[in-house]
């Protein structure tokens, strides 16, 4: 396949009303919001999206609103993290048909599969599927390590044409260029490790804090791209804070938090997740001020 990703990709919340539904005007509003601030793709249901919180026909409303909002103007990508196999090719299938341009695929949730059944589990779910796969490394969250070694074997299959490089570990993107040059778009999915990451070589950014702060995650990717590095570290800089807030267990409370204090989503979550209380949320509200307060004008890109 000779899809190209690259830019931002907002790795976007679910959002719900207060009694736990849906809540497509705010999901569709949101959608806008991170459209007309400049970026390059949509990712939904990923972990950020509280993907195991929703059932199967929810996932795929979720699809069709992002697709109808996108209109085509930027690649959605539908996160696929099943228990099984077996389910995320049924997945895959009807996302498809829902208008999906492409998925963002992680290896079976719950059990911790080894290299060979975490590569069969990805060489299934592409012969399931007709649109392109950003494939997605997290050890730190979900226990399975897909390395360099491996991207390496599954190098030809046409249809993975990205990674989502989450191992918290930078050296990985000099690895997987050293073994397969660039036969894949690498994007960085650790928000502090953005900067680092861009500039040794990744392509783009699969991001969380982009939900809050569309605007600087874009023109911060523009500046790092156009090699404007004193004005993009100075950007980094006051973004850090904000950045650290997503390689936190509780990321999703943390990043819905600052979407509700910016006026762009709300707090609400599915339990087991609940709002934020007491001293932690005095913590990252503090955070969240701090930074509004000393929001930076920013430079033209």
């Amino acid at each position: 396949m000779t899809t190209k990703w690259a830019g931002v990709f907002p790795a976007l919340t679910t959002k719900f009303k207060k009694n736990g539904e849906l809540d497509t005007q705010l999901l569709e509003k949101h959608y806008q919001m991170q459209l007309d601030s400049g970026v390059h793709g949509l990712v939904v249901l990923g972990s950020l999206g509280e993907n195991g919180a929703l059932t199967a026909d929810e996932k795929q409303e979720v699809v069709k609103l992002a697709v109808t909002t996108g209109n085509r103007r930027v690649p959605v990508l539908a996160t696929v993290a099943e228990t099984t196999t077996a389910g995320a090719c049924r997945f895959v299938d009807r996302a498809t048909a829902n208008g999906a341009d492409g998925f963002m695929v992680l290896p079976g949730m719950q059990y911790v599969s080894d290299s060979r059944e975490t590569i069969q589990h990805f060489r299934t779910v592409a012969a399931a599927s007709t649109k392109p796969i950003m494939l997605y490394n997290n050890p730190v969250a979900y226990r399975v390590d897909t390395t360099p070694e491996m991207f390496a074997e599954l190098a030809n299959e046409p249809k993975f044409v990205a990674i989502k490089e989450s191992s918290e570990d930078v050296r990985r993107i000099s690895d997987i260029r050293n073994l397969v040059g660039d036969r894949y778009q690498i994007f960085i999915g650790v928000d502090d490790l953005a900067m680092e990451s861009l500039l040794l070589g990744a392509v783009g950014w699969v991001a969380g804090l982009v939900c809050a702060f569309p605007r600087e995650t874009v023109v911060l990717y523009e500046l790092i791209k156009a090699r404007r590095i004193s004005e993009a570290l100075e950007l980094y800089r006051w973004f850090l804070p904000l950045l650290h807030l997503d390689v936190s267990v509780k990321f999703v409370q943390y990043i819905k938090l600052a979407e509700a204090m910016v006026g762009c989503g709300s707090e609400y979550v599915r339990a087991p997740r609940l709002k934020l209380m007491g001293d932690e949320r005095k913590r990252v509200e503090k955070i969240i001020r701090s930074a509004l307060k000393k929001r930076p004008t920013l430079p033209k890109v």
